[in-house]
């Protein structure tokens, strides 16, 4: 069967599309390439540049491709700009899939899996999330991917569509320098950033109830991302029409911001000049956020494979490629 991965430009998603092409699963690419990069895309894959706005460019790349099944990554996904630009956030993430779906369900389109997010947990009190915990998104970028969630599990069971969504949590590292994130809006590049500007990481709140203070969070390498989305696509397939299946990809390891700046600076070499200068606390900023992994090793086998050195040594390899001076002492 062939898989339709939109947004399969970007970052995640042209991870997700190597990932399946390794395995031998048969993808094609649609992208507006608003965010995403055309080279991300491997020779020899179909590629349509078109928005999920878009009824009919869907319709008929679903219907000439023969696709028999949907990754859907394509999504704004900046919080900060959610709270700024709220109808654009629904419009993009809630309508876009609306009618993704619709012309799947027009085109005959069996399995279909979603690019979530822990943002739908909002400031969950807990040790370890689990995906019963209670869902109460804190902004506009979280609300949509719980209703997309929603959108999902309800066009499934009417139009007999094996369904998935996948709740990512603090994506991070690269494949390859190819791959890499150029977008600076997680901790790892921000640190990254202020480093070859030759200033003082930024910690936003050191006075939280945790053991340093700071916040705590479940980093996940995004090749470990990629791989979950190959064990749900093929679980998929083998589940009754219109079942729906949610899961946490995560670690269930947490690691505070602190901690992960000394990391950094010692991959980096830049060691005590990453010493970090506290900032008042970010709306919002929930004290820990922590994934419990049973769901997903239970039901697909998996569990995640990279650690964090890992993610920091990948995503600095590809920060380097693209900022030449910022090795240490050149």
């Amino acid at each position: 069967m062939t898989w339709l991965i939109t947004g399969g430009a970007g970052f995640i998603g042209a991870h997700v599309v190597r990932a399946m092409l390794d395995a031998g699963e048969r993808v094609a690419v649609y992208d507006d390439l608003s965010t995403g990069d055309p080279g991300r895309v491997p020779r020899g894959v179909p590629f349509v540049k078109g928005s999920v706005l878009d009824g009919e460019p869907l319709r008929r790349t679903l219907a000439d491709l023969g696709i028999e099944g949907v990754v859907h990554l394509a999504a704004k996904k900046q919080v900060a700009e959610s709270v700024a630009r709220p109808l654009h956030y629904y419009r993009e993430n809630v309508q876009g899939l609306a009618t993704l779906l619709e012309a799947a369900a027009d085109t005959g389109v069996r399995n279909f899996l979603f690019s979530s997010s822990a943002a739908v947990y909002g400031m969950p009190d807990v040790n370890l999330v689990t995906e019963d915990t209670p869902c109460a998104p804190i902004n506009p970028y979280g609300e949509t991917k719980l209703a997309g969630e929603w959108l999902v599990r309800a066009a499934g069971r009417a139009h007999g569509m094996r369904t998935a969504s996948l709740r990512y949590f603090n994506v991070a590292g690269a494949a390859d320098e190819l791959l890499a994130d150029t977008g600076v809006f997680n901790l790892i590049p921000m640190v990254f950033e202020k480093l070859t500007e030759g200033a003082a990481p930024v910690i936003f709140g050191d006075d939280y109830d945790t053991p340093d203070g700071t916040c705590v969070r479940d980093f996940i390498h995004v090749e470990d991302i990629a791989s979950a989305h190959l064990a749900a696509a093929r679980a998929l397939t083998g589940r009754e029409p219109g079942s729906d299946l949610t899961v946490n990809i995560g670690r269930g390891e947490g690691v505070s911001v602190r901690e992960m700046i000394e990391l950094i600076g010692e991959v980096t070499g830049y060691g005590p000049a990453a010493a970090p200068v506290s900032a008042p606390r970010r709306p919002g900023d929930p004290a820990r956020v922590v994934a419990a992994a049973d769901r997903i090793r239970e039901e697909l086998g998996w569990s995640a494979r990279y650690d964090v050195r890992a993610m920091v040594t990948s995503a600095w390899a590809g920060w380097c490629a693209r900022h030449p001076g910022a090795l240490r002492g050149a």
